[in-house]
């Protein structure tokens, strides 16, 4: 069996380093799991000692940054923490939503319930803002472009839920972990049903763009991130047949 490289890297140099991450893979220690893989210290072997200035979900794939040094973790940090950083997500949700765009403001607890999910709560959670458009539906699935202006803690997901939706293969937010199969999306299909491999049967929630200022030349750079084996392939099926492509 061939086995998923744990990243590819997109850039780096003296400063920072970007790289594209697979899913299953968290980017710095975790109180809950202390022996879970962890991209850090892999990609310490071949860049030396990294600083990480923002997280995302184990389970997603994507852009992730780290800095290098300490100066540029200050500076980098501080860009997080002000805002100034663009992120851009894509997922593929379960439904059709009505809608073409929502704006979700909603107040968010991190750790809010026994499963340790993130949940609204007016009075005790912090700000949390985030900016959805609709790709496209792709019959029983939808394509979903998400920007968090803010970054909380399973932001994007928890704020998905409030809106009726859940990501594909969620294994926190979604009671539905069903894989996508090319046999239930495709009309003419002759393969095995029995031995079929699912498309996609991960969180299907990719980080695709950042955009931050570099901590050395002070330029605004932007990086995005290929989509993973996965997730392409089941895009090309999705727009061969329903001819909606994200990436179009």
């Amino acid at each position: 069996m061939k086995i998923t490289p744990d990243y590819t890297t997109i850039y780096s140099d003296d400063s920072i380093v970007v790289l594209n991450k697979r899913s299953g893979l968290l980017i710095a220690a975790d109180r809950y799991d202390e022996t879970a893989p962890r991209l850090d210290l892999e990609a310490e072997k071949e860049f030396g000692k990294l600083y990480a200035v923002h997280r995302i979900d184990k389970d997603t794939s994507g852009l992730v940054i780290y800095a290098r040094t300490a100066e540029a973790h200050r500076a980098l940090s501080m860009q997080f923490e002000n805002r100034e950083v663009e992120k851009i997500y894509h997922c593929l949700v379960y439904g059709r939503p009505l809608w073409q765009t929502q704006h979700v403001d909603q107040r968010l607890l991190v750790d809010g319930d026994a499963r340790h999910r993130t949940v609204p709560n007016h009075r005790y959670g912090k700000d949390a803002v985030t900016d959805f458009t609709l790709f496209g539906a792709c019959g029983p699935y939808s394509w979903i472009e998400a920007r968090p202006r803010t970054g909380r803690t399973h932001q994007i997901r928890a704020h998905l839920k409030e809106l009726g939706l859940s990501i594909v293969c969620d294994p926190l937010y979604s009671a539905n972990q069903k894989p996508v199969r090319l046999s239930e999306i495709k009309r003419k299909w002759n393969g095995d049903v029995e031995n079929e491999r699912p498309l996609l049967s991960r969180l299907a929630l990719h980080a695709y763009c950042l955009t931050v200022t570099h901590p050395v030349t002070g330029e605004r750079v932007t990086f995005t991130a290929p989509y993973s084996k996965d997730m392409e392939a089941t895009r090309k099926q999705l727009a061969g047949i329903f001819g909606v492509n994200p990436l179009a």
